[in-house]
């Protein structure tokens, strides 16, 4: 089975006009949308499109209409002229636990019939209810790294400005994720989110369950709490403008490793 848990830790280090670090403990679940339903179907835990004490909805992702996700992401491939044909598609995400969840970044890995990624789509989510995607494609061996504007208003507490340059490996006994953001001028933050694969199943949700109460919430509590710091020590709020009115960017700049 491709799904996993992927148990690790997600880590911020803000840089200028002032420092100011965070780190907590995280888990997120990565689904291989072919096993969807039928991983489901297995478990008493976790649900699609339903209340359970976990639950993935086809809403929370990619078009957030309810479209489902396979179809979703086939369509985009397809509008960028990425072949995958025959291939599978994995999400990292928070699923929704007891009904709620906020996922500031959602990950797409896209396979082809060989097993190779041939694109990754990072799809960006801020707490106004806006989102922004950018598709990415893949050559190479991993670490892959790129670099793109920023396209969407994430923290109040940054304009939108600048550009991010990520370093990824995709998912396998470990999963990485480094993002560096920064302007013309200065590098303003780095996050990092890191986790370690187990099994996707009803006794390692239950373990997680208990491990990380109530994660999703504390995500979103955790964003509020370090807002209140960052007003704390000076941050200056900025407005936040409209949602992009293209969902989805496929980043042209070579991709590296």
């Amino acid at each position: 089975m491709n799904s996993a848990l992927y148990v690790g830790r997600v880590a911020h280090r803000r840089k200028a006009p002032f420092q100011h670090k965070l780190r907590y403990r995280t888990y997120s679940m990565l689904v291989d949308l072919d096993e969807l339903d039928t991983i489901v179907g297995r478990s008493r835990l976790l649900s699609r499109n339903r209340w359970n004490v976990f639950s993935i909805h086809d809403r929370d992702h990619g078009a957030r209409d309810g479209t489902p996700l396979r179809t979703w992401i086939d369509s985009q491939l397809a509008t960028a002229g990425i072949d995958i044909t025959g291939g599978r598609v994995e999400v990292l995400l928070f699923p929704r636990i007891l009904g709620y969840t906020f996922n500031p970044l959602t990950m797409w890995f896209c396979y082809d019939s060989a097993g190779s990624l041939r694109a990754v789509l990072y799809e960006i989510h801020n707490t106004f209810g806006h989102s922004h995607s950018h598709l990415v494609p893949i050559s190479g061996a991993a670490p892959h790294r790129h670099e793109f504007a920023k396209n969407l208003h994430v923290s109040p507490f940054f304009d939108q400005d600048g550009s991010y340059s990520f370093t990824l490996r995709p998912p396998g006994d470990r999963f990485s994720v480094s993002i560096d953001y920064s302007t013309d001028d200065e590098d303003l933050l780095t996050a990092t989110m890191v986790g370690d694969r187990t099994a996707l199943n009803d006794r390692s949700l239950a373990r997680v369950f208990i491990t990380h109460p109530l994660l999703t919430l504390k995500v979103i509590g955790g964003i509020h709490w370090q807002a209140l710091r960052l007003l704390l020590k000076g941050a200056r709020y900025r407005p936040v403008p409209a949602e992009p009115e293209q969902q989805v960017t496929l980043e042209s700049t070579l991709v590296t490793t």
